[in-house]
């Protein structure tokens, strides 16, 4: 899967940036990240993992979890 990562202006609506890539043909997804509230990524970490844990998708947990892991020890 390839992304594609934009950063908007201090002043830009990124809801309607977001409403306007969607329309865009071959654009599956659009989410916003607000590095400079890490508590929302928190957020929807936790929200994916009960979403998982709900569907039975334990694989994936596991996954994550440890790609999580080993991007926080390659760090130091």
């Amino acid at each position: 899967m390839k992304s594609l990562k934009i950063i908007p202006e201090k002043d830009t609506d990124v809801e309607k940036l977001k409403e306007i890539l969607l329309q865009i043909k071959g654009v599956a997804s659009a989410e916003i990240i607000d590095d400079e509230n890490p508590e929302s990524e928190l957020k929807k970490a936790f929200a994916k993992t009960k979403e998982q844990l709900k569907k039975g998708d334990y694989e994936t947990l596991v996954n994550d979890i440890f790609e999580i892991i080993t991007k926080n020890n390659s760090k130091k």
